[in-house]
């Protein structure tokens, strides 16, 4: 199976100074085009030893400081980076012909932050957190409907669940931002921020990689 991209192209000039403000561009041409989730994106971790695994999680929030989402802290991703701070984030957008792959280190975010968050969860999805012990063996389906059963008594909607302790955010901070434009004979665009000093500072440099 192949496709043929014969999208526009992108070329230094058109970027924005910031590479969070060319993501929040394209991040907003994703959710135009109507992307189903345009926020989903593929987690990549790896254990102390380099073994490297992947998932797909939606991102929260993004700005200056870094890219934000949430998880179970003793999941799989949350023990790998408890051992392994570097992260990968790609951004997947085929129907654009578009990808964004962040690469950086993950850093917890304040308690404060992560219960304002939580709040605005869906009931059902603060008793998820709960209910889940994320990554963990467990016997059956019907273990973890009982345990979501359970919790659904002692919270019952419109009270307030508290977040979990062991249940939190993640921020991304970046060390280098590409941006992939699919484009004809497989001579894609592949523009990369890369991070110059401390994060604080903003200082990127551009860099064009050879498709």
């Amino acid at each position: 199976m192949r496709a043929h991209y014969r999208a526009e192209g992108i070329v230094e000039s058109d970027l924005a100074a910031s590479p969070f403000d060319q993501f929040a561009r394209w991040f907003k041409d994703a959710a135009a085009a109507g992307l189903h989730e345009p926020n989903a994106m593929v987690v990549s971790t790896a254990d102390a030893a380099g073994r490297p695994s992947s998932r797909t999680v939606l991102l929260k929030a993004f700005d200056e400081r870094g890219f934000v989402f949430f998880t179970n802290y003793t999941s799989r991703k949350g023990r790998e980076l408890a051992e392994n701070p570097a992260i990968s984030l790609l951004f997947p957008w085929h129907p654009l012909a578009r990808q964004v792959i962040v690469s950086g280190t993950a850093e917890r975010i304040g308690r404060d932050e992560t219960a304002a968050y939580f709040r605005t969860r869906p009931h059902g999805s603060q008793l998820g957190a709960w209910a889940s012990d994320q990554s963990a063996p467990i016997a059956s389906r019907d273990e973890l409907e009982r345990a979501y059963e359970e919790l659904a008594a002692r919270y019952p909607e419109g009270e307030q669940v508290p977040a979990p302790p062991h249940w939190g955010g993640y921020r991304v901070v970046p060390e280098a931002i590409e941006f992939w434009q699919g484009r004809l004979n497989r001579l894609h665009d592949r523009l990369r921020y890369v991070r110059e000093g401390a994060p604080e500072a903003g200082q990127w440099r551009v860099e064009r990689l050879a498709p």
